[in-house]
């Protein structure tokens, strides 16, 4: 056991200390290049080495298509606006995505008004739900997970947050967009 820890600590920076009030951290740091290789989805779409599309010609609201070309997995994270296609979605979850994969993921649709092909591919907007909507979808995913095993999210609720928003924002989208 002493053996374990002593090579745990040899592996490991310490930072400088963090203090507020009565509570110090201190961060760790794993020396070299250690940890998981991925690309986020930003680098992955930038690069053209990630695809995401509509899971067929006729589409599917809570599901799209992922195909990562590249030779290390792409992050995906929950709450990740993707714009494109059939109307703009949002991550329902955060997927670490295996290189050289294709993957069917769960997503919400953030854009109510339209259901038209706007391209044949998503792009990234670098748009990410706000807190209180992501905080619902949160609530409502994890209700699916433990009703059904599923990652669907109460879509109705998440276009009525986002009107909501937008309201409070006096900002008018055509089409309901985020």
């Amino acid at each position: 056991m002493d053996i374990l820890i002593t090579d745990f600590i040899s592996g490991v920076d310490f930072g400088e200390v963090q203090s507020f009030k009565n509570l110090q951290i201190i961060p760790l740091f794993r020396k070299g290049e250690g940890g998981p290789v991925y690309l986020t989805l930003k680098e992955a779409l930038e690069k053209r080495l990630l695809v995401v599309k509509e899971v067929s010609a006729e589409a599917s609201v809570p599901e799209l298509k992922v195909i990562n070309n590249a030779d290390v997995s792409v992050l995906l994270l929950d709450g990740e606006e993707l714009a494109g296609a059939k109307q703009n979605r949002v991550l329902n979850t955060s997927i670490l995505v295996k290189k050289k994969s294709e993957l069917t993921i769960p997503v919400s649709c953030t854009e109510q008004g339209r259901w038209s092909y706007q391209s044949d591919e998503f792009s990234n907007p670098e748009n990410i739900l706000s807190h209180r909507i992501r905080a619902q979808k949160v609530a409502s995913v994890s209700n699916s997970l433990k009703q059904s095993g599923n990652y669907k999210s109460d879509q109705g609720a998440i276009w009525d947050e986002i009107q909501e928003l937008s309201a409070s924002a006096e900002i008018h989208s055509p089409t309901g967009a985020m």
